[in-house]
Formats: structure tokens, C-alpha cells, sequence
């Protein structure tokens, strides 16, 4: 008979590998881990070139949005991790925590100050390792950040060299306090392999006796009694089986957390009597203020001389800019282009061969477009219906014909002309707003960055509270991707393993 479990942790990705870490430290602590994938066995996950290929595997939940209006109703696939590391394991490895300026809507949002960058600094430092101790970077921490310079694409630095050519500052990393710039990016890798949180947090201390994992076990629904979860019902291939603590953390991530409380019966009561749940608690906001950072793949050019394959993971440096010009080098950024030296385009356009193209990828790093997420029956493989409403707002649609300005105007640079034979896609013809509005249309697709769906705030209405408490309950937290308010401006990877560390600290 196991023993009674003090904290019970649903998800092992990018936050529950953490948190399992952190909680269990304490030897008389029981803490259970519940993932409903396994251990990844699949040399790709951990190739870092092989990132884009592994989507849609059997670790890959592989969700789809409903056809989307603002990208000519094209359905879009939102790959999540189903393995211990969670979207650690597919996601392109670039670590960005944001600019400062990004978290002052978190301390908006919350009233709470210890959501600002500052209070957030020691926290993403714990779990971070750089090569070199500086006063924003530490090397205690589990995750390995690698900062790439001999090993950078000879496309990539003429691109790097191109945005200083244009204005922008050259940046040591983008992980400092200003984010405005040009740099390689950093990526969690070692050894020339993929790091997950997997790896870096949750293996190290699966000999701890206190701490349990348990894989291959779906969660189904919650069981409350009054305020409290009185029980969290799994299935797995032995049959169905409850599981009791004394708290329970939610960390499966920004859509099977509010998934998983909608079959529970919390929500708006119109979602849930429309997919056939009796309503417990009323929590409109529940699956509410969805939104992701998509980019446009993009301007694609034809190489004048062969493009030899990335050493990295293809897409090795991002640069972050203002909308107000590129001799504006401080706030938070506005618009982001990235050096893609592999074809990347959407399943709108035919894929080019190996070596002939490189892509420009763009896009805008604060949308203001929002969506919503909901269940659409009683049971796990009812399909979520997800809407992010993709480019609803016309601030986006705007945003994105000057990011791809961005991108043609370093794409055409003196530092781009060995490389440069010519624009392929979307074609020199395309210039006029409608034109332009209507190829990124079929070239944006997601980048893997969806937020907000059970948000933190200071207002009643929110579905959880500063402390990351969920309101309903007493002792039932959300610790992930979810409750983030507002996106911040690249990646989200980083700033999710800070909550997951600021939570534990807390305890």
C-alpha cells in the first residue's frame, strides 16, 4: 500500500519536473508525480535538428485548432508534450526569459510586486546554468543554457551581421535587460543533445524515497468535497483508480488544465451544460484570454550557394525589435525575425529541397488577438474545441506587414548578398497591405506558446489568485504556462520554470 501522499502533482512537463524536485527535497514530504506519458525512449527527442520532425509522434497530444478565419481558415496543430519533460522534449530549445518590461503586467494583473522582473530574477537564476556567473546569469541552477558562437551557421552570423548592418545593437545573449537586438540564441543543450526538464530536474532524484512517479496514467476528473479535491481520478492500461492528498498542483499545462477542471465541472455553466457536465463551480473566465505567439514562415529566398545543415537546431538567432524604428534599442520589443537555415514554410506551399532555401521567419511578440479553449463532452477523448482566434485584431494584422518589411529589409542587406539568390516566397509582386495581409495569412503558423486560459489576478473573477492558488479551492493550486497574464515576448519555456520554482520557494 503506497504511503498517504502530501502533495500530489499532475503533469511531468516543464513545471511538474520542477516542482517534483523542489518538494521532495524535504525527506518527510510525499509528493507523487502523475504524467501520462513515460520516460522519452526516441533517440530524435533529444537530437536537436530533429526537433521539427518529431511533432506528431506518439509523445506529441498533437491538438488541433478550429479552422481559423484570420489565417484563411486553416487549421492549425498544436504539438504538447506526452512525456516525462512534457513540451520541453519538442519544443526548438531557444531560452528566453523576457524583457523586464514584459512582467510588469504580471504585477498589473496580480497587485502583487513579486511578479515583477526583479522578484522573478533569483528564481529564473535557480534554475538556470550558464558557463559564467554575472549578476543576471547563474550556473547553480539544473537546466544548462549554452550560449552558441563557433558553432553558429555562416548564414546565421552574415544575418546577425545584416541587423547591425540596419541599426540594431549586437547583444552578448537576449537574456539580458534589454531584449532589443541581435544575437545567436540560447539553447538548452548539452553535448550536442536536447536537455529537457526531464533530464535535468526530475532524473537526477527519482532514488528519493519520498518521491513517487507514476506514468502511463491519464487524469480524468476531479472529485471534490465542498471546497476541498477529495480525489483525482487516473486511468491507466490496469483500469481506473483514485488518488487522495493532502494538495494538489495542476501543472499539465495551458490546455489540459482548464480541459481537466471543465470535465470536473468547473466553468462557465453554458460551456459545461453544452458538453453534458453538471456544473459545481462557476468560473466563466475558466478557458478565456487564450493567446500564442505565431510566426509567419516567411520570406523564403533562395540560396546562392549550397546551405549546409545546421549544427544546432536550424533556427539559431531571433532578433527582437521596436515597431518604432530600428534605432530604438530599449523597451520591450514589438516585432521579432528569425534566420531559419533549413526550408520552413506552412502546409500552405510546397516544402523546398534540403540546401536550396533559408527562411526568414517574422512575427509580433505581444498579439493582442485572444481566444478561448472548452471541452466539448464528459470524456478525455472528447476533442477540446480551441479557438485562438489567430490575427483577430487589426494591431496584429499590422504588426505583421512590418515584421515582414523587418524581414526583407535584412533579408536584401549588404551582410545577406552571398547568400541571397533571390525571393522566393512570398514574391516581389506581393507589396500592396491586401497582399501582404493575404500571404501571411497562409504562411503563419503557431509558435508553440500558448498562455493565459486559467490566469492569475487580483480580481475575483480570475481563476486563480497571486499566490497561484486556484479560488474555488483550498488546496488546489495551477502552476504552469496557464496562469501566465499576458505573454511575454519570445519563448515561454524560461519564464515557466521561474513560476515552477517561485511556487516551491514559497512553500
Amino acid at each position: 500500500m503506497p504511503a498517504p501522499i502530501d502533495t500530489l502533482i499532475l503533469g511531468a512537463g516543464s513545471a511538474g519536473c520542477i516542482l517534483a524536485n523542489r518538494l521532495s527535497r524535504d525527506p518527510a514530504h510525499r509528493v507523487t508525480l502523475v504524467e501520462a506519458g513515460g520516460f522519452p525512449t526516441d533517440p530524435d527527442v533529444f537530437a536537436p535538428a530533429m526537433w521539427p520532425l518529431i511533432q506528431g509522434r506518439s509523445y506529441d497530444w498533437d491538438y488541433e485548432t478550429v479552422p481559423q478565419p484570420g489565417t484563411a481558415g486553416r487549421v492549425h496543430r498544436w504539438a504538447r508534450g506526452r512525456m516525462i519533460g512534457g513540451s520541453s522534449g519538442l519544443h526548438a530549445m531557444f531560452h528566453l526569459r523576457g524583457h523586464p518590461a514584459d512582467f510588469d503586467a504580471w504585477v498589473a494583473a496580480t497587485g502583487d510586486a513579486g511578479w515583477s522582473y526583479e522578484a522573478l530574477l533569483p528564481h529564473f537564476r535557480a534554475t538556470e546554468s550558464y558557463a559564467e556567473e554575472t549578476a543576471l546569469h547563474g550556473t547553480g541552477g539544473e537546466m544548462p543554457v549554452m550560449i552558441p558562437e563557433a558553432e553558429t551557421h555562416p548564414a546565421v552570423r552574415s544575418f546577425i551581421r545584416g541587423w547591425q548592418e540596419l541599426g540594431l545593437p549586437r547583444l552578448p545573449d537576449h537574456n539580458g535587460r534589454e531584449v532589443i537586438g541581435t544575437a545567436p540564441n540560447s539553447l538548452t543543450i548539452r553535448d550536442g543533445r536536447r536537455v529537457t526538464t526531464g533530464t535535468a530536474f526530475l532524473a537526477p532524484v527519482l532514488g528519493r524515497p519520498n518521491l513517487r512517479v507514476i506514468t502511463g496514467a491519464e487524469v480524468h476528473r476531479l472529485r471534490f468535497a465542498g471546497r476541498r479535491v477529495r480525489g483525482v481520478e487516473i486511468r491507466t492500461t490496469a483500469g481506473d483508480s483514485v488518488l487522495e492528498a493532502g494538495e494538489v498542483i495542476l501543472a499539465l499545462g495551458a490546455i489540459a488544465d482548464p480541459l481537466l477542471l471543465m470535465r470536473s465541472g468547473v466553468g462557465d455553466p453554458a460551456v459545461l451544460a453544452a458538453a453534458g457536465v453538471p456544473c459545481r463551480v462557476a468560473r466563466p473566465e475558466l478557458g478565456q484570454n487564450l493567446h500564442d505567439h505565431m510566426l509567419a514562415a516567411g520570406v523564403v529566398y533562395r540560396a546562392r550557394q549550397n546551405i549546409a545543415p545546421s549544427r544546432l537546431q536550424h533556427s539559431e538567432s531571433l532578433a527582437y525589435q521596436s515597431a518604432r524604428g530600428l534605432d530604438v534599442h530599449t523597451g520591450a520589443p514589438d516585432l521579432v525575425v528569425g534566420c531559419v537555415v533549413a526550408p520552413s514554410v506552412s502546409e500552405a506551399f510546397a516544402m523546398p529541397a534540403p540546401g536550396e532555401t533559408y527562411t526568414l521567419l517574422f512575427g509580433v511578440t505581444h498579439p493582442t488577438s485572444r481566444g478561448a479553449l472548452a471541452i466539448t463532452g464528459p470524456e478525455l477523448r472528447d476533442a477540446p474545441r480551441i479557438d485562438p482566434r489567430y490575427l483577430h485584431t487589426e494591431h496584429d494584422r499590422r504588426m505583421f506587414r512590418l515584421a515582414l518589411e523587418r524581414a526583407r529589409a535584412v533579408g536584401e542587406s549588404a551582410a545577406m548578398r552571398a547568400w541571397n539568390g533571390g525571393e522566393l516566397l512570398p514574391g516581389a509582386d506581393v507589396s500592396s497591405p491586401a497582399a501582404l495581409d493575404a500571404f501571411i495569412a497562409r504562411a503563419a503558423i503557431t509558435h508553440h506558446h500558448p498562455v493565459a486560459t486559467c490566469a492569475m489576478g487580483a480580481a475575483d473573477t480570475s481563476v486563480v489568485a497571486p499566490d497561484l492558488r486556484a479560488r474555488d479551492f483550498d488546496n488546489l493550486a495551477i502552476v504552469d504556462a496557464s496562469v501566465i497574464p499576458a505573454i511575454p515576448c519570445g519563448p515561454i519555456h524560461a519564464a515557466v520554470m521561474a513560476i515552477a520554482e517561485k511556487y516551491a520557494a514559497q512553500l
